[in-house]
């Protein structure tokens, strides 16, 4: 029966899952992003974003209960000194799952998790409009990007008018001949 089970055990007792969630977490401040199973990914989400909005108030409280939870002086600091200023005004929603697929081995789902104000990659890429089938009309675009486009087309039409003068000089000779 799983009556009470409110959380993934994982397969192991409370001692080990408390030592690979510990784990896991200091791996995950360290290199901000990490490869594991998806139920894992799951399960140190739920640990890990607690202690990420301790470390908001970089308080001599939220570093020992931190502590208590990491047992490791280099992630601290990492924690209070770099992620918790840069997540300081995110309500919410630190990290990121995204589904990878199946181990080869044992067909296990794999995912990465990540922390979200750290992927320099999806922080760079800009949601771009979607067409819709009822709505044929293209997006209107940003001011920034009509500027860039009207360079551009004005670059082209710099670069095409001495060919432009050169066919026009071209054709009556070309004319003049055949007659």
């Amino acid at each position: 029966m799983r009556h009470g089970k409110k959380f993934n055990h994982l397969g192991r007792t409370a001692d080990h899952r408390r030592a690979m969630l510990a784990n896991m977490a200091i791996s995950l401040i360290e290199h901000k992003r990490i490869t594991t199973t998806l139920a894992k990914a799951k399960a140190l989400k739920k640990y890990v974003e607690p202690l990420i909005t301790r470390s908001k108030d970089d308080t001599t409280n939220a570093r020992r209960v931190a502590f208590r939870y990491l047992q490791n002086k280099e992630a601290i600091k990492e924690l209070f000194g770099v992620i918790g200023p840069k997540v300081g005004d995110r309500p919410g929603g630190y990290t990121r799952i995204i589904k990878l697929g199946h181990r080869l081995g044992d067909a296990a789902d794999i995912a990465f998790i990540e922390l979200v104000d750290f992927d320099e990659n999806m922080a760079k890429t800009q949601k771009a409009a979607k067409k819709t089938r009822r709505s044929r009309k293209a997006a209107p675009k940003a001011e920034t990007a009509e500027e860039t486009v009207a360079v551009e087309e004005k670059a082209e039409e710099v670069a095409e008018a001495p060919k432009a003068v050169e066919e026009t000089t071209e054709a009556p000779a070309e004319e003049a001949k055949a007659e």
